[in-house]
């Protein structure tokens, strides 16, 4: 099985720097981990327990189709009306 992650960089002063969140949009799970290799490893573990779970439960696991990415940008005074 193969799941798109999008990464984000974690812009919060609790946490140190050089932290990830990592979401799997399909199953819509989010973790965190210190840096990319550090977010894709929780991502990783997270999506190996969902799945176990998933299967222990006699439920039926989503496969990702397909994904796409993009970003788009708006101009600053819309974010300030």
């Amino acid at each position: 099985m193969l799941y798109s992650i999008l990464y984000e960089r974690i812009n919060d002063p609790s946490l140190p720097e050089g932290y990830y969140y990592a979401h799997i949009p399909v199953l819509d799970l989010t973790t965190h981990g210190k840096g990319i290799d550090g977010a894709k490893a929780a991502a990783l573990d997270l999506l190996q327990l969902w799945v176990d779970e998933k299967r222990a439960n006699g439920e039926a696991v989503p496969v990702e189709q397909e994904a796409f990415f993009s970003q788009i940008e708006i101009n600053d005074a819309v974010l300030s009306a």
